[in-house]
């Protein structure tokens, strides 16, 4: 059986038989690192990881994760989305710009000590703010610093609404996508982030949406539209998809009556989603074969336009 380390995609000859049953983790002989055994899914899944590098973006992608209710899996979104981009061979930029919650830099298990806030105010350079946190896949962190950085943007005199627009100017175009964790509310960073994007990726938790959230979410896209008229609405993310529960059907057919072009496929509730940051792994490393992982690969699909993608 053929294994291969996700942390540094050596690979592993196993005789499956040899594995007791009680064994869930390997250790790396290369890297030295733990990583899961899943012997009924590895031969199948695995070797997607060692995809070829596809034919690139013409111009760079920026997406915002954003605008979603709460517990909707923002951040969660927003990292694995940025990884299963870079599994396919895409170079990508996470950027953290939400300071409540988890990071999206330490879901990933890397751990920066300047970042966007730094860049902006100019005290550091881009490579000393930028951190390779998988093949293909560079972080920029947000961290507490941002409650400060908020405050500068607010104190600008003019254009202070271009100040993360102007930081990365430099920097983005080596990306064919630049993934923004953005923020829930209206605040002067979360202004930046409309003005630096070109498209909206908004989850949506089937588990907490009401007809009001419905009409609400409706308002923060007219308000949007105040700040930036070309910022595009382009995906809408169902999440906490559970079938056992008739409600989230519900709210499911009356999104797609409302979005249906936008519409993605769910993601499902899946536990490995929830524990895969706590050891800094995305859900692709963490339980590949889940049905969480699976979903995500579909979204990778449908952001890059190749349904040939993680087969």
């Amino acid at each position: 059986m053929l294994m291969i380390c996700p942390h540094c995609s050596q690979s592993h000859e196993i005789d499956e038989r040899r594995i007791p049953a009680n064994v869930t983790m390997a250790k790396c002989k290369s890297c030295g690192k733990p990583f899961r055994l899943e012997p009924a899914v590895v031969v199948e899944v695995l070797p997607e990881f060692a995809v070829a590098a596809r034919k690139k973006t013409k111009t760079t992608r920026r997406i915002a994760v954003c605008l979603s209710n709460d517990g909707a899996g923002k951040s969660t979104t927003a990292v694995n989305l940025a990884a299963g981009l870079a599994l396919v061979g895409f170079k990508v930029l996470l950027i953290d710009t939400d300071n409540h919650g988890t990071g999206s830099s330490s879901m990933l298990g890397v751990d920066q000590k300047a970042g966007l806030p730094e860049l902006v105010c100019g005290e550091v350079e881009p490579d000393e703010a930028l951190l390779k946190a998988r093949d293909r896949l560079w972080t920029l962190t947000g961290g507490k610093a941002l409650a400060g950085l908020k405050r500068i943007i607010n104190e600008k005199e003019a254009e202070g609404e271009l100040a993360v627009t102007e930081a990365l100017s430099t920097i983005d175009r080596q990306y064919d996508f630049v993934i923004v964790d953005s923020a829930p509310g209206w605040d002067p960073l979360a202004v930046n982030v409309l003005f630096y994007v070109e498209e909206l990726l908004v989850p949506l938790s089937l588990e907490v949406l009401t007809v009001q959230g419905l009409a609400d979410f409706d308002k923060a896209i007219a308000m949007v539209r105040k700040y930036r008229e070309n910022v595009a609405l382009k995906y809408l993310l169902p999440t906490f998809k559970n079938d056992r529960v008739s409600k989230g059907s519900d709210q499911l057919q009356r999104l797609n009556e409302l979005y249906g072009s936008i519409l993605c496929e769910p993601i499902r509730y899946n536990n490995g989603i929830s524990e895969a940051p706590g050891y800094g792994q995305t859900i692709f490393e963490y339980a590949p074969g889940s049905p969480g992982a699976q979903d995500y690969r579909n979204l990778v699909r449908r952001v890059a336009g190749d349904d040939s993608l993680l087969r």
